[in-house]
């Protein structure tokens, strides 16, 4: 009697042991660098550092911030990066064709599009989420490739560039848009019925669909806002240097939004987590990356210590989630 007693007592030990890690771990990492860099060279704890962080951060954040929607909702996402880069070709080659309101607004909406395709294929078709939106990455490039004839698109309008490189009290557009996707999401997964039911539909699908829930519905919804936001992203990039680039995208911005989730505490499975913790993903990461260039530390060692602190997010939200059951 006393084993069976002891099973469920040492389970709930190693819960508690890492549920604060999981939940506040990434607070208590994002102070340690800050307090660390600021320490270590003065250029970092500045004005001019800090406004540049984020600004350089924005894409990303709000691209991240569409990814853990998905994620939420149980699903997954390996597009976005080729989304972002469509995005960027289609709104200079509207901005060159018809005019720039038109061809920023083109963009996003593309992304919108993209979302929708991925959606219906991984609900109605049933494809698997890794390898329907892995195809459709390889297309989406492609498509950008044909657009843009494997060229850059330039603008030289003004106009066009004022998203990426404008700036109000000192703040660039793009933080300010970054900000607004947070703030918007953050109510509309905690305020919303909407966002309620994507934590449903994620942390148990079937108990959600015999709830009632129109399950492929509300996770395809997901899709498309991520594919907005994924299309909003890549037109700030092209806004901000003026051309529309195909491989603006890349590997490296799909994999880093998908580790700034998933180092900010999201479940890689779905039913569990926040933009707030996204948001401070996306700037753990941000802060390893600055901190090496004010240190001169090779890029070769960024790359490794992402993955090295993606892998122990991905660890410690694994082992507490068999430590619950």
């Amino acid at each position: 009697m006393n084993a069976a007693i002891d099973i469920p007592t040492q389970g709930a030990q190693r819960w508690f042991r890492l549920a604060p890690l999981r939940d506040f771990g990434i607070v208590f990492t994002l102070i340690t660098l800050f307090i660390a860099l600021a320490l270590s060279s003065p250029a970092f704890f500045t004005q001019r550092n800090l406004l540049n962080i984020a600004d350089q951060s924005a894409p990303l954040g709000i691209l991240a911030c569409g990814a853990t929607l998905v994620f939420i909702a149980g699903g997954f996402d390996l597009s976005a990066g080729a989304t972002f880069g469509l995005a960027g070709v289609i709104a200079a080659t509207v901005a060159l064709e018809v005019d720039i309101v038109s061809g920023l607004l083109a963009g996003v909406l593309c992304g919108a599009v993209v979302g929708l395709v991925n959606g219906m294929l991984t609900t109605v078709g049933r494809i698997n989420a890794l390898i329907a939106t892995l195809a459709s990455s390889v297309i989406i490039t492609g498509i950008a490739l044909v657009i843009s004839d494997g060229t850059l698109i330039r603008v030289d309008d003004e106009r066009f560039t004022t998203l990426g490189q404008g700036q109000i009290f000192g703040v660039s557009y793009a933080v300010v848009a970054f900000a607004l996707v947070v703030i918007l999401l953050s109510l509309a997964l905690h305020r919303m019925t909407w966002g309620r039911y994507l934590y449903a539909v994620g942390g148990n699908e079937e108990a959600a669909r015999l709830s009632g829930l129109r399950v492929n519905a509300l996770r395809t919804t997901t899709y498309v806002v991520g594919g907005a936001l994924a299309g909003l992203a890549g037109v700030i990039a092209a806004s901000r240097v003026g051309t529309g680039q195909a491989n603006a995208g890349g590997n490296d911005l799909v994999l880093d939004a998908i580790a700034a989730v998933v180092i900010g505490g999201t479940s890689i499975l779905g039913g569990a987590g926040a933009i707030w913790r996204t948001v401070v993903g996306v700037f753990v990461l941000a802060l390893i990356q600055n901190g090496f260039n004010l240190l001169g530390v090779d890029i070769v060692f960024q790359r490794f210590m992402f993955g090295l602190i993606l892998l122990l997010a991905v660890g410690i939200d694994a082992r507490a989630r068999r430590d619950s059951r």
